[in-house]
């Protein structure tokens, strides 16, 4: 028993490192992609190529019981989600990926606020101040007035609000039905959300580029499936601090492969934030109140 306890935290860290692996791959293929097709479209080949990985997820599905109260809530995340996911592909494409990484960590932060405004949970103080210092960080990546916050940064800050609303909207439907109707939901509804969206501006793609977009459907969600081992395996609060890792692998891959200039004020911004966001779970943790909402990673495409 003693073993099974202490190799717990270790196999959580290694599943984590594996996600974040994973996840900085995805902004590669969607880096390596550019911006030839658009943002919106990318996000639909998505989610629609990656429907197929889902198939063993829809008995669950056809044994739920679709309320209009449960179809107004998965509508609603779907609509967030997809523009979430559409502005992600946008900001991927146009600015440096480690940007990308770091400002993604504010969707936990949005969260907390989130919460705290719409599910009436409390705003203590230390969460108030945790939140304040992430902005900070936010801001330390920006340098508004000493640098251009181009188009892509500015998606970026609207990706991380729409993904943190997703997250409430799953908050609330999770604890209604199974986790994989939830997930399943979700790939439907955002496919469907993105469709309009890609239809707009629709440009025809290489057979390469659609076999990238499978490539990205497979990763993410094989990404979300290790996340899941991680946070089964140990705490947050163990899994978390290696979360951070992404950025440095971020800024890696970008000098590496794209030739971007490594930016020490994106990866000072994103430590500030990460440990922002660190201390909100151990203080969740302590508290050990089921109550709270959760704490929830960088939400992933």
């Amino acid at each position: 028993m003693s073993k099974t306890i202490q190799s717990s935290p270790v196999m959580g860290v290694f599943w984590m490192v594996v996600t974040g692996i994973l996840f900085v791959l995805v902004t590669v293929l969607v880096k390596y992609l550019g911006p030839r097709i658009p943002a919106a479209e990318s996000a639909f080949l998505r989610y629609a190529l990656g429907l197929v990985l889902l198939i063993p997820m829809i008995k669950p599905v056809m044994a739920t019981s679709f309320d209009r109260s449960l179809i107004k809530l998965f509508t609603i995340r779907g609509v967030a989600h997809s523009f979430g996911v559409a502005l992600w592909f946008y900001a991927m494409a146009r600015i440096p990926i480690a940007d990308v990484t770091a400002m993604n960590y504010m969707s936990p932060v949005y969260v907390t606020l989130g919460a705290a405004l719409f599910l009436g949970e409390k705003l203590a103080l230390r969460r108030f101040v945790a939140v304040l210092v992430a902005m900070i960080g936010a801001l330390i990546i920006l340098r508004p007035g000493f640098r251009e916050i181009q188009a892509g940064h500015l998606a970026m800050v609207f990706a991380a609000i729409f993904f943190a609303c997703s997250y409430l909207i799953a908050k609330r439907t999770s604890g209604l039905v199974r986790p994989a109707v939830v997930v399943v939901m979700l790939s439907i509804s955002v496919t469907i959300g993105l469709a309009p969206l890609a239809a707009m501006d629709w440009v025809r793609p290489t057979g390469h580029e659609v076999f990238v977009l499978f490539v990205v459907a497979c990763v993410a969600t094989l990404g979300h499936y290790t996340m899941t081992l991680a946070f089964a395996a140990a705490p947050v609060t163990v899994t978390q601090p290696v979360t951070f890792l992404q950025l440095v692998w971020a800024v890696s891959v970008g000098v590496i492969l794209f030739g971007e200039p490594i930016d020490p004020w994106v990866i000072l911004g994103g430590g500030v934030i990460m440990t922002a966001i660190s201390f909100i779970t151990w203080r969740e943790a302590y508290l050990s109140r089921k109550h709270r909402t959760p704490h929830v990673t960088a939400t992933k495409v």
